[in-house]
């Protein structure tokens, strides 16, 4: 594998430019089969996104192998990858690592981590796929452009006949793969670089917006409670006092808002509808219990604690650190003997500890944001291959492409299906090797 930062060559097989997973995986494939790759990254190392994915674990793929439940993760944008999953999926992933010596485990939601807890160890592996491959590698290269070539209206679909450097060098390829990323967390080089190339050769880039990222919330009462989290709270969310969304799943309270997976993956809609008026969401930390089955649990504690303040016999229903905020939304004096608790106040703490009330006051911006929203229009792809249909010798791979992607694992599947079809369709070179 080759690091040199000088690039000898001019012209290769296959030009890969972006070293995040989709990059890799599309790289080490090309190469695998026979091509002659180079892999262009901007920054000085290659997975630098991927080395954080999943808080350091890296959440590689979600382990949902029935195909069509998979593409449902994905919105009505999804069906576009069926017949990409249908070629390399959920199981032809864990394979790909499993087989390179990385054990994956499966946990709640079917998410899928690796064993050792480590995101470097998915580094590792991907670092060894292209060394055992030869895979050519510049660091600290910035493409300034694709060169597109003439326009002839008599000629339907198009081709790159190079890629030009910032310090004005052309890399010409017979086959040329985009993987630079959406705009999510800009410090490890998502930048949307791509986006632009994208537009000025003529692909339809949709607007890119903050996807999946935490909620911003009016009330201090959130505030005050930062850290505390529930791993199976219900949110609903509200618009003009209409009903227009309700999951379940962990939730945490932070000093601005609410985070956590279940707000990560509401938080686009959630955002959606913001833009047109006020939103309020409701949490519901007891979401396995109706209001009747509440009322009665808490009855019978209120019943067997005598002469015991109310403020610290709760501790079944909820959590001390939220027992006065509570009592204080139900308008329940703390210091009030338990066993003269009237039951309409023990209705309007049933009513809070069912429907806690929120109002979404703004979102974390885009450093924050897990995935973006946007990309090149699906349209202009065939997913069985991840060819552009403007140019014969383009391809797509990864969070370049307009999909919306839900936390998971779901985001790093997409890198590393596209990325593998992407480097195995053969474009004007010969496959050597299997």
């Amino acid at each position: 594998m080759n690091e040199k930062q000088n690039i000898k060559n001019s012209t290769y097989d296959v030009l890969v430019i972006g070293g995040g997973p989709a990059g890799m995986m599309a790289a080490g494939r090309a190469a695998e089969l026979g091509a002659k790759v180079l892999l262009l990254e901007k920054n000085s190392k290659l997975g630098k996104k991927l080395l954080i994915t999943g808080g350091g674990r890296c959440n590689i793929l979600n382990a949902e192998v029935d195909v069509k439940k998979l593409v449902s993760k994905y919105g009505k944008k999804g069906h576009a990858l069926f017949s990409s999953f249908s070629r390399f999926g959920v199981e032809e992933s864990m394979k790909f690592f499993e087989n390179r010596g990385l054990p994956l485990k499966v946990e709640a939601e079917k998410r899928a981590f690796p064993k050792s807890d480590s995101a470097e160890d998915v580094w590792k592996v991907m670092i060894q796929f292209l060394k055992k491959n030869k895979v050519e590698i510049v660091h600290s290269a910035q493409v300034a452009r694709l060169i597109p070539s003439d326009t002839d209206e008599k000629v339907s679909t198009k081709s790159i006949i190079g890629a030009q450097l910032a310090n004005g060098q052309v890399i010409v390829a017979k086959k040329y793969i985009i993987a630079t990323g959406c705009k999510s967390r800009p410090e490890t080089g998502s930048t949307g670089d791509g986006f632009e190339w994208m537009k000025k050769i003529g692909h339809t880039v949709e607007e890119s917006d903050t996807a999946l990222v935490p909620i911003k919330i009016k009330e201090e009462w959130v505030k005050k409670l930062s850290g505390l989290s529930f791993n199976s709270a219900k949110l609903t969310v509200f618009q003009d006092g209409k009903k227009q969304e309700s999951n379940i799943g962990k939730i945490l309270l932070t000093h601005f808002g609410i985070s956590g997976p279940l707000v990560i993956n509401m938080s686009k809609n959630v955002a959606d509808l913001y833009r047109y008026g006020e939103v309020t969401l409701e949490l519901d930390i007891h979401p396995s219990m109706d209001f009747t089955m509440l009322d009665k649990k808490i009855l019978e504690t209120v019943s067997a604690a005598l002469n015991k303040k109310i403020k610290n016999i709760l501790i079944d229903v909820v959590p001390a650190q939220m027992t006065g905020t509570v009592l204080e939304l139900a308008g329940i004096d703390p210091e009030k003997q338990a066993n003269v608790v009237t039951k309409e106040e023990r209705t309007r703490l049933v009513k809070f500890l069912k429907a806690l009330p929120m109002t979404v006051s703004g979102f974390l911006g885009v450093e924050k944001a897990v995935v973006t929203s946007g990309g090149v229009s699906l349209k202009e792809i065939n997913f069985k291959t991840m060819q552009s249909k403007l140019y014969s010798n383009l391809y797509l791979a990864g969070d370049i492409l307009n999909f919306d992607r839900p936390t998971g694992g779901y985001s790093l599947q997409i890198c590393w299906t596209t990325g593998f079809l992407a480097g195995e369709s053969k474009d004007g070179w010969t496959h050597t090797k299997i």
